[in-house]
């Protein structure tokens, strides 16, 4: 078949169309250069081996479309900028991956720990847990010895007083950080790489303390002090809360109330992310703002707005260093930032184009918070209220009255705010707190009236040594969240466990609502199929018929009232995990009376050791089982190499290392 000249004509209508089609974007294509910067970041820790070379041609690829853009026409530029973003993001990923790199512990080690506390929060398990750098390990080089380790605190540890900066020694057990307890499931050893945690573990030895702090970590000091005198004028859990909201020091909660705080969806609240720095920066700008309004020779001389926001940006920065500088915190002041700049340079504070420069810089600071819930829930937030409260401008549309209207806005904000970060919620968590809405249009106003509020006049009154009344403002405040929250928890259905997704339907969710949130024009809502072929992924998930934990411990198979497990105490996280990832309320030990033993699992040396088996059995060992066995051996010798793993009904096998892939946070990527 002979093929004909091109069709000139129909090249030229096509190029016009698609001429057309950008020009009718024109001024909304900016926020769609943080979506390629994220997509690229998103293919990097896609990918299952280190690109090595890719890195380079991907890197080539961007300069190539920087010179065309410069060149080219105006049809080419958005797509070539797309390709330039795209590459740019995947660059600053692969290179922040290398920049964090630092040893990671590749055995069990017991002994002598010492090192510097650099951080102190509470486990799990509800144990205090130090974070140490300038680690010394017992008989180790130090090019071998991780920069920093995490130890939790147990048993008799009255004579320890924490004290941020000193230098402290215990003996306690350390391991590598753990691979994710199911193939798809949440990678700690990813998340440990870029928090350059090279070894996690515990001690139920008395802790000492060596050497008194140095001169460093003269904010760490100060914040901790800080928590402790909150908590002193405010005893009980309202001034750990308000330690928890003021410092982002969490480690006097109960984990009673953190759980009821979860179960109402509040526990948002804790973290201090956008809305604390909004709030903080609003109630800093009306009192600035209202101070200069006071005096009328001031105010006409001088651009009161652009003040205020000044000092509303060295408040939050204040406030960033306060609280410890967390990647939530770092997130939320950067947002805050780009909006309170705006108002300096006379330009449109809340857009969707000051969100997306918010993303861009978040994301080229610290790539691997793309992964994470909180980056994930404060900009789908953040971007679904922007575009639901521009599209109400837009449309002209009447609130209410002007007592309605404050009402109003709330019920919207909530109501918005809710529905964009559910989805994500739900696939991270596991569960819906069904009566959230309620538990936060009762408390979310509160934090703004009274909390924030309270926590500002504290600051400001603190040189007179009458903090006490800001703090009482807060604890009114805080009181009523805390009711809130054991109220709604203990409603009947709070918690509505939910199933986890597949690994792309979140990426399916995001393409879709970014879609309909940016596109211009009607082609917009076709961004909904996205979302729809993502919630169809989603309710058609099939969990593994067979679990088996990567150090052999534990053995999970589902069966027809719920998954059955092996042992009914040990490996309670993997259990925990597993449970809340089928979407049951089932408990451990509910789970392991269901154990049917269709799969043996032999724990112990000794029974190890002894073990007989026939040729059809599948076995499942946590310490390695002699060689020339006749049955399948699933033994730790085995798992160090694949991580855990599952199997379908069929006994089709999937490990860590199938899905995961071998990367440098993998203990199999760094063997290669």
């Amino acid at each position: 078949m002979s093929i004909g000249p091109p069709d000139y004509a129909q090249v030229l209508r096509m190029t016009a169309s698609f001429e057309t089609m950008l020009q009718n974007q024109r001024g909304h294509l900016f926020p769609w250069s943080a979506v390629f910067y994220g997509m690229g970041i998103g293919i990097y820790f896609a990918l299952r081996s280190e690109p090595v070379m890719l890195i380079w041609w991907v890197v080539g690829l961007g300069l190539l479309c920087c010179l065309l853009v410069v060149l080219g026409g105006y049809a080419l530029r958005p797509l070539l900028i797309a390709v330039i973003c795209l590459s740019f993001g995947f660059a600053i990923a692969a290179w922040r991956s290398n920049q964090v790199a630092e040893p990671v512990l590749g055995f069990r080690y017991y002994g002598p720990i010492e090192g510097r506390v650099i951080g102190v929060d509470r486990s799990a398990s509800d144990a205090v847990r130090l974070t140490l750098d300038q680690v010394r390990l017992f008989n180790m080089r130090p090019g071998s010895v991780p920069a920093r380790v995490r130890v939790s605190l147990y048993g008799d540890q009255s004579r320890f007083q924490v004290e941020p900066g000193a230098v402290v020694m215990t003996t306690g057990s350390l391991s590598p950080p753990s691979g994710p307890v199911e193939p798809g499931g949440f990678d700690f050893q990813r998340h440990a790489w870029f928090l350059r945690l090279g070894g996690v573990g515990y001690t139920r030895n008395p802790v000492m303390t060596l050497a008194a702090p140095d001169e460093g970590l003269v904010i760490f000091r100060f914040r901790m002090r800080l928590s402790e005198g909150i908590r002193a004028r405010l005893p009980g859990q309202s001034g750990a809360v308000a330690a928890a909201v003021m410092t982002g020091d969490r480690s006097a909660m109960d984990q009673d109330v953190l759980e009821d705080l979860r179960a109402s969806n509040l526990a948002h609240l804790l973290a201090i992310s956008g809305l604390h720095m909004g709030f903080l920066a609003a109630v800093v700008f009306a009192f600035i703002r209202g101070g200069l309004a006071l005096w009328p020779r001031v105010a006409m001389h001088v651009e009161a707005k652009k003040i205020s926001a000044a000092g509303a940006l060295l408040a939050a920065a204040g406030y960033l260093a306060l609280s410890g500088g967390a990647i939530a915190t770092e997130r939320a002041f950067v947002m805050v930032s780009v909006a309170l700049v705006a108002v300096l340079l006379g330009r449109q504070a809340i857009s969707l184009r000051a969100v997306a420069v918010a993303a861009l810089i978040v994301l080229t600071l610290t790539p691997e918070a793309l992964l994470s819930p909180g980056f994930q829930m404060s900009f789908s937030a953040t971007t679904a209220l922007v575009a639901v409260f521009a599209a109400i401008r837009d449309g002209k549309l009447a609130l209410g009255g002007r007592w309605l209207r404050p009402v109003v806005v709330l019920v919207i904000s909530s109501s918005v705010a809710g529905l964009a970060t559910a989805p994500f919620g739900a696939a991270q968590f596991n569960q819906i707190a069904q009566w959230g809405l309620l538990a936060n249009v009762l408390s979310v106003p509160v934090m703004g009236m009274l909390v924030i509020p309270g926590a500002v006049i504290a600051a400001v009154l603190a040189p007179f040594g009458l903090e006490w009344i800001g703090l009482k403002i807060a604890a009114l405040g805080l009181d009523w969240i805390l009711f809130v929250a054991h109220w709604v928890a203990g409603m009947d259905g709070a918690v509505r466990p939910v199933v986890q997704p597949e690994r792309g339907v979140l990426v399916w969710l995001s393409l879709g609502a970014l879609f309909v949130i940016l596109w211009q024009g009607r082609l917009r809502w076709a961004g909904l199929a996205a979302f729809f072929v993502a919630i169809w992924i989603w309710a058609g998930t099939e969990r593994p018929a067979i679990l088996i934990a990567d150090s052999g411990g534990l053995v999970g198979v589902m069966t027809e009232g719920g998954r059955s497990l092996s042992r009914a105490r040990s490996s309670r996280f993997i259990a925990g995990v597993w449970l809340e990832n089928d979407g049951t309320l089932l408990t451990q030990a509910e789970a392991n009376a269901l154990w049917e033993n269709r799969i043996r699992h032999v724990t112990g040396r000794k029974a190890v050791a002894g073990l007989t088996c026939t040729e059809d059995q599948l076995v499942v060992t946590n310490y390695d089982a002699p060689d020339g066995l006749p049955c399948t051996v699933i033994s730790p010798r085995m798992l160090r190499q694949t991580g855990s793993i599952a199997m379908d009904i069929s006994g089709n096998m999937t490990t860590v290392r199938d899905v995961q892939g071998a990367r440098k946070w993998h203990p199999w990527g760094r063997d290669q």
